[in-house]
């Protein structure tokens, strides 16, 4: 009857082996935290910019002349690049957060 009642507390059932769970898992969800969406989106766009406003500077006159005396390559490039280094300002000036450790105070 005493092991019941250590086991119970607030009201609520007190299991270690869940304790150690939960821990676990937020541990885990910490590292997902980590992992923020918005350096990969740029360094995606600062890749792909790169290489587009590149082959944007070396077009031919033919393939000028199919976008109607645009060289749209490059600016496409450069909106990318643009949006790539957006994203990873973004990230530098918001960084995320990781959570704090929960105390335990039993």
């Amino acid at each position: 009857m005493a092991d019941n009642a250590d086991r119970y507390q607030g009201g609520e059932a007190h299991d270690p082996l869940v304790d150690d769970t939960e821990d676990a898992r937020e541990e885990s969800s910490a590292a997902a935290r980590l992992f923020d969406i918005r350096r990969v989106i740029g360094g995606l766009f600062v890749a792909y910019g790169l290489i587009v406003g590149l082959m944007g500077l070396f077009d031919s006159a033919a393939e000028i002349d199919k976008a109607q005396g645009v060289r749209i390559n490059l600016w496409a490039g450069a909106v990318m690049l643009v949006f790539g280094l957006l994203m990873l300002l973004w990230l530098k000036v918001s960084p995320t957060e990781t959570p704090k450790p929960r105390s335990d105070e039993s």
